[in-house]
């Protein structure tokens, strides 16, 4: 089945009815407008709420950024000195560049195989249950996750004591040698149930006809996927990468949990920008009380947030396809 013939079919409908979705126009009748002018009346609580709990911490983080405080004086003006400093701190840009890594490369591995797994349960027996099963980790706590994640490659956990039995004498030391790559491994884990159902519901709304007329012209797994799959959900996929784009950038509580310890936080080779700015002010045995420090290092992440969901906002831009 060549490429044409498959993407034609993503292109119409049963009776060659499939139209995109046109701009929609402003409010123009009476009823319209009233309709509009109902509208701030429900907005507005959350509005109010919204600015007093994001807009003004993120405002005051601004203006804490420029300037030295310990949470308690009175707090001196620095500047940008904050920011300069930043940019020169090894653990900064370390924690920034696994924070990428994070976005990037753990994201790609969610995408992945949360595409592969909603291939395959698309059309399996007791899907629902499949699927509830892989979104099990979504909603239970990252803290009890890291546990579990503990237990299963600690020296003697489930996982070593599982290749001792196979007879394998040099073990790999997960915690110890390989920290950083069992806590990506852990967010992959935790996060690709959610984007499996995200991505499912999405699939869900593809006509069944499309593939059976797939199947008939003899196209393979791939190109159901590459010409009737990917781009009937790409609405879907651009919102869930805007999500994980937010989300990934915010990851706290897991690395926190499965790297350090009672009194001690993880390994900093292990920290991204959440966990900096937490080590630079409350955490550690000894908190260090850097209020203007941490906060520049949330002014950097944030500004790179937003020039992230925007760049990829841009991007994903295209018309919405109605079947």
């Amino acid at each position: 089945m060549t490429a044409p013939t498959i993407g034609a079919l993503t292109r119409a409908g049963p009776a060659g009815s499939a139209r995109r979705r046109g701009g929609g126009g402003g409010a123009t009748s009476p009823l319209q407008r009233r309709r509009a002018m109902m509208f701030w009346p429900f907005l507005l609580p959350a509005l109010v709420l919204y600015t007093v709990f994001m807009v003004g911490p993120t405002v005051a983080s601004f203006w804490i950024s420029l300037h030295s405080w310990d949470g308690i004086n009175e707090m001196s003006w620095r500047g940008l000195t904050n920011f300069q400093l930043l940019l020169a701190d090894p653990v900064f840009r370390t924690a920034l560049v696994n924070t990428l890594v994070i976005l990037f490369g753990v994201g790609a591995a969610v995408f992945a195989l949360s595409f592969a797994l909603t291939m395959m349960l698309r059309d399996m027996a007791g899907r629902r249950f499949a699927r509830a099963v892989i979104f099990f980790p979504s909603i239970v706590s990252p803290l009890v996750l890291a546990i579990f994640w503990g237990f299963l490659f600690q020296h003697g956990g489930l996982l070593d004591s599982f290749l001792a039995d196979l007879g394998v004498a040099d073990r790999p030391n997960f915690l110890g040698d390989h920290l950083w790559l069992v806590i990506c491994v852990g967010m992959v884990w935790m996060s690709t149930g959610l984007y499996v159902t995200i991505i499912m519901a999405g699939v869900d709304q593809i006509p069944p006809y499309l593939y059976e007329e797939c199947e008939l012209a003899g196209a393979s797994a791939w190109q159901r996927f590459r010409y009737v799959t990917f781009p009937l959900t790409w609405d879907v996929i651009a919102t869930t990468t805007v999500l994980w784009t937010v989300s990934s950038l915010k990851i706290f509580d897991f690395i926190l949990a499965f790297g350090g310890t009672t009194n001690d936080l993880p390994p900093s080779g292990t920290w991204n920008t959440a966990l900096f700015i937490y080590g630079s002010t409350f955490g550690g045995r000894v908190p260090l009380y850097r209020f203007g420090y941490a906060s520049a290092a949330a002014v950097v992440t944030l500004v790179t947030v937003i020039i992230l969901v925007i760049l990829l906002r841009r991007l994903s831009r295209r018309e919405a396809v109605q079947l």
